[in-house]
Order: C-alpha cells, then sequence, then structure tokens
C-alpha cells in the first residue's frame, strides 16, 4: 500500500514568541528560569508586550519535529487547531510556506479559545524560559482527527503534551488505530515528565497497546516505570514497544529496538538556545527510520539536527539539515 504522507504528526500548534532576556529581567517579569509555565491570557498578553526583539514562528514540539523532517523532503502534514484569528492565520500560512499540509481549517466562534502561543526568554546562557498560554490548541480532541489523513501515512507522531486532557487521550488512540488500519507505524514523545506524573497508567497503557515508537528523555522514563534505574525501565519499555529512544541532554542517546542498542554520542557545548532541540533530534530520528537507515545511523541524524538547532536562536533548522547530514557522512 502506498500512503500519501512519510509522516503526520498530531499537537498543540503554537505560535513560539522568542525574545532575549537577561536574568534581571525574569526576576523583574516573575518568570521562573528554565522551565515552562503555563499562563493565562492576561498574563499572555502582558508578556507578550514586555518582549523586545520578538522572533514569531509557527512551532508546538510537534509541530517543529514535523517541519525538520518536511524540510528534508520528505511528504508531511500536521493536524493541530487554531482559531480564525491573527495567530492562528499566521500559523495556517507559515506551515503551508513550510511546505506542510495543514488540513484543520482554523476554527471561529465566540466559545473558542484564541490560538495558543508561548512566549520564550532565552537568556545568556541559553537557557529557555518557557510561558504557555494553551488556547486553542489544547483543545484538539477526536473531531479533529481526520482519519483519511492519519489513515494515510507511514508514520505518525504524537505529542505527549495532548495526553493532559481526555478529549487528547481519545484523540490519539483514533488517529493510532487509523494509521494501524492504514498500515502506517504510531508514535510518541513523552514530552514532559509533569505530564507523565499526571497520567502514567494511561501512557504505559498507550505505550503498550497502540504505540511502536516512544521517544523521552531520562526524566520521562525515569518516572513513567517509577524507578531509579534508567536500563530498568527502558528494558520494560522495549518489552512492549518495538522502538524506543532515550535523549539524555550531553551524555550519549540510548535506541534499543528488540535485541539491537545504539549508544550515540553527543558532543557537548553551551547552547545558543535550546529551543526545539528535543523536536529537532526526532525529526532527524524519524527521518532516518523512514528511510530505512540503521538504529545507530538514525540516531546519529537525530543527534546531528539538535546540534545544528541549538546553536542559533529558533525551534527548527537554519542549515539545510541533508547538509549537516551530508558533511558527517550520514547520507
Amino acid at each position: 500500500m502506498t500512503q500519501t504522507y512519510d509522516l503526520v504528526g498530531i499537537g498543540n500548534a503554537v505560535v513560539d514568541v522568542i525574545s532575549h532576556a537577561d536574568d534581571s529581567f525574569l526576576d523583574n517579569m516573575g518568570i521562573q528560569k528554565g522551565i515552562m509555565q503555563l499562563v493565562e491570557r492576561e498574563r499572555a498578553e502582558i508578556l507578550y508586550g514586555a518582549m523586545t526583539d520578538r522572533v514569531q514562528a509557527p512551532g508546538g514540539s510537534v509541530g517543529n519535529t514535523v517541519a525538520g523532517v518536511g524540510a528534508l523532503g520528505l511528504k508531511t502534514a500536521f493536524l493541530g487547531k487554531v482559531k480564525d484569528d491573527a495567530l492562528g492565520l499566521f500559523y495556517q500560512n507559515g506551515m503551508a510556506a513550510d511546505g506542510i499540509d495543514f488540513p484543520n481549517p482554523p476554527v471561529s466562534g465566540a466559545d473558542i479559545a484564541p490560538t495558543t502561543r508561548s512566549m520564550i526568554f532565552v537568556s545568556p546562557d541559553g537557557e529557555r524560559s518557557m510561558n504557555t498560554y494553551l488556547g486553542a490548541g489544547a483543545d484538539f480532541d477526536e473531531g479533529d482527527v481526520d482519519p483519511d489523513v492519519a489513515g494515510n501515512t507511514r508514520y505518525l507522531f504524537l505529542e505527549g503534551y495532548l495526553y493532559d486532557k481526555d478529549e487528547g487521550k481519545r484523540a490519539f488512540t483514533a488517529a493510532a488505530r487509523a494509521c494501524h488500519d492504514g498500515g502506517g507505524k504510531a508514535g510518541i514523545s513523552l514530552s514532559d515528565p509533569f505530564c507523565v506524573d499526571r497520567h502514567r497508567d494511561d501512557f504505559r497503557r498507550l505505550i503498550a497497546e497502540e504505540m511502536d515508537i516512544t521517544l523521552g528523555n531520562e526524566e520521562e522514563w525515569l518516572s513513567l516505570y517509577q524507578t531509579d534505574d534508567l536500563e530498568d525501565a527502558l528494558a520494560q519499555a522495549a518489552r512492549v514497544c518495538d522502538i524506543v529512544v532515550c535523549t539524555r541532554s550531553g551524555d550519549p542517546v540510548i535506541l534499543i529496538k528488540g535485541d539491537t542498542r545504539a549508544d550515540v554520542p553527543v558532543t557537548k557545548v553551551t547552547p545558543v538556545d535550546a529551543t526545539g532541540a528535543g523536536d529537532q533530534f526526532a525529526a532527524g530520528f524519524l527521518y532516518g527510520i523512514a528511510t530505512g537507515q540503521t538504529l545507530e545511523n538514525a540516531g546519529k541524524m537525530g543527534v546531528a539536527a539538535a546540534a545544528e538547532v541549538i546553536a542559533h536562536v529558533g525551534p527548527r533548522p537554519k542549515r539545510p539539515l541533508r547538509e549537516v547530514f551530508s558533511e558527517q557522512g550520514l547520507i
């Protein structure tokens, strides 16, 4: 069977708004450094107004991953929810400009929350302090899943952040089943250890019953299996999921598929902006898997993509990733 898409992503359609800020600015604005905080609409508007050198881009974790894969030449689509306001139209147009299909039209209505946005303040040391207003994107539900899209892709990739609501859980299950019915494989990013804490049993059930690929960092895997032993956590995951990946900041990435294991080293550098590192790791890795690379080479592609994106401000690659991969002998 030939599917229309190589990769379809589902996630929160977030407009990323990035600005530089020193520690005194963060203190004055009551922003906790280095973490993601949820903010209400009024707070979001205050922070947006305080940003000086704004760089605005369509983003969201899986949205960034899909963009990275699309830039490498594969056919991609992204399912997400935006309102028909200025930021929502910006998001729709931005995805289209990047060559990514965005099948869900912006929605209207007084009861629809404004388009999701994340105000990201980047410190001189590269730390990112994210202030996210969830908005319309977090209300993605089963009705927003087009089975003709989710069921017509070789790979489906889901964003753990959306798992915080029952609507998101139902949407993920519907999308994964449509994907499998169409002969594709489904994967998920765990996204956030606090999200894992809140929905541990549901995440474990989803991974065991619906997922073929799961990506997470060390903290997320330890939380998921409630252990201090990373090897034990990954072994438990590998028993129920075909491909398991663990990123560990500057330490080697661990990739497991059945009896095959790869440990891919990472060069430790001080990031210019850590925004998007995990998203682009996923892009490089999924591109590798989708193009038939070995597990180790797919991991190397992920590491190379992440290294490129942390070398500049913004969550998406500026240099063509094919050029980066070619320099490292990966393609």
